[in-house]
């Protein structure tokens, strides 16, 4: 861990100039985000072997009242939607917990900032840290990064 999981409404991998984004550019900026977090004692908060951000376009969405009110609002009622959950193991400090939710909000509020300012969208951003009842993790990507 950390995972980054994305559920986005499909409608987003359309083209910018269509009212998308570039949804794996999110992703990229989401990774060095995490990878450049430091904790109070300027130590790496997550294990850059452990860094996953995962994009998923929903097969099937249906959001608030389905474009009523953005018609009414004079929009098309194309609404989009995106939810981010950061699933992080125990340990970690409050303020770590703050500051890392703090850079990956400004990572995403800089990446859809036109689209908010242009159509209908709703972001969740959401940091979970687990309580485990069973942890099982098989790796040959940490070795990578803890050569030493």
């Amino acid at each position: 861990m950390p995972h980054l999981t994305i559920l986005y409404t499909p409608d987003l991998d359309r083209p910018a100039a269509e009212g998308g984004t570039d949804i794996r550019a999110l992703c990229a900026t989401l990774a060095d985000t995490m990878r450049a977090q430091r904790d109070e004692a300027g130590q790496p908060v997550f294990p850059t072997g452990g860094i996953r951000v995962l994009a998923y376009p929903a097969a099937h969405c249906a959001i608030a009242d389905g474009g009523a009110a953005g018609r009414a609002a004079g929009g098309t009622g194309d609404y989009a939607f995106v939810y981010l959950n950061l699933r992080i193991a125990r340990g970690r400090s409050a303020a770590v917990h703050q500051a890392v939710g703090r850079a990956l909000d400004a990572c995403i509020q800089e990446h859809f900032a036109a689209l908010l300012a242009s159509r209908h969208i709703g972001i969740t951003l959401q940091i979970d840290e687990g309580a485990e009842v069973y942890n099982s993790r098989t790796s040959s990507l940490h070795p990578l990064f803890t050569q030493g």
